[in-house]
């Protein structure tokens, strides 16, 4: 089966919450935007946990068959981006996030919140 934006955005959110990700958002841009269907959107506390969400998403991605197209920022960043062409996952410090506010700035995209689920 063939994964499609919807599921691999699911894939990576669930994936930025195996590694205690916060305030983990899917915002669908499907009618809003020509380069992506999909935003992932979540925080880390500290330069390496931003690090390490990234590094479990592109894992359990690759497992997957998605490989990843670009990554854009350095290891030991406030923000990192994960392009899948049709879904970008940006992994972002809490101070980095609300500078550049990416959900105010999509403002009219339906918003999906992702929570932790004890059973996964």
């Amino acid at each position: 089966m063939e994964l499609i934006g919807k599921d691999i955005a699911e894939i990576a959110a669930n994936s930025a919450l195996d590694r205690r990700a916060l305030d983990v958002v899917i915002l669908d841009l499907k009618g809003l935007s020509s380069f992506a269907d999909y935003f992932v959107i979540c925080s880390g506390t500290s330069d390496t946990h931003v690090d390490g969400i990234a590094r479990n998403i592109e894992d359990k991605l690759d497992e997957k068959g998605i490989k990843i197209w670009h990554r854009e920022g350095e290891r030991r960043s406030t923000w990192l981006l994960l392009d899948y062409i049709d879904v970008i996952v940006h992994i972002f410090l809490k101070d980095t996030r609300e500078f550049y506010s990416l959900e105010r700035l999509w403002g009219d995209a339906p918003r999906t919140i992702v929570e932790y689920k004890k059973d996964q």
